[in-house]
């Protein structure tokens, strides 16, 4: 299960993006913008097939920065800059296994009623890396057009072993609230390569959670 996930987004240029996208893949666009975002949450009983979670290494907490992408097939997915992860083994699991760029981190995160707290701060790579986060969860919400093409995102693009790859998942629509952002330090997005400024944002939301399953990446 993905839980507790804040989704912050700001639009930027699709031509930004493009030199971030592994071949065959093109930013994704929504009425002529592309959007960055910045993604915690909790991930709880990850493991291999159904019913077989893994304690301890599949659960853990996680702030990815992503961008939004389609392929020449027409699978629209994400493409991550970085992911932060608390658990060791599983970022260099995934850094080494599916060559994306995870980082260890130390990740908190608090919760009293409708208010949260999360901090992160890298550990390695070193050079830098931290999120202080405080936000207040409002009302649910139909998700406007817009906020449907940002988080119903079925897949991931990667580029590993000279080729592009596409790794598909499913999950059910998402449960979307509103949020509030009370107060936001990060230099994830800033290290991504794009500006993260408070008046771009769009609405922040929230989401308690939804199951995901991952298939088997598969070569473009």
């Amino acid at each position: 299960r993905w839980e507790s996930v804040f989704f912050l987004h700001w639009p930027v240029d699709p031509s930004d993006v493009a030199p971030f996208m592994p071949p065959g893949v093109s930013p994704d666009e929504f009425d002529g913008a592309t959007y960055v975002a910045l993604v915690p949450f909790r991930m709880s009983g990850a493991g291999l097939g159904r019913g077989h979670p893994m304690p301890w290494w599949g659960t853990f907490v996680e702030c990815n920065v992503r961008l939004y992408s389609v392929d020449d097939e027409g699978n629209h997915g994400v493409v991550f800059r970085s992911l932060e992860a608390s658990r060791l083994v599983t970022a260099l699991a995934a850094r080494w296994g599916y060559r994306l760029p995870y980082a260890w981190a130390s990740m908190s995160v608090r919760q009293r009623g409708d208010h949260w707290w999360w901090r992160s701060e890298r550990r390695h790579p070193r050079g830098g890396g931290s999120l202080t986060l405080e936000a207040r969860v409002g009302e649910q919400v139909e998700p406007t057009d817009l906020e449907v093409f940002l988080t119903a995102r079925w897949g991931l693009h990667s580029h590993a072993a000279g080729r592009t790859w596409w790794t598909p998942n499913q999950h059910p629509p998402w449960p979307l609230h509103t949020a509030e952002v009370l107060y936001l330090d990060e230099d994830l997005v800033h290290r991504a390569g794009f500006d993260a400024r408070a008046e771009s944002m769009l609405r922040p939301l929230f989401s308690p959670g939804v199951y995901t399953t991952f298939g088997l990446p598969r070569a473009l």
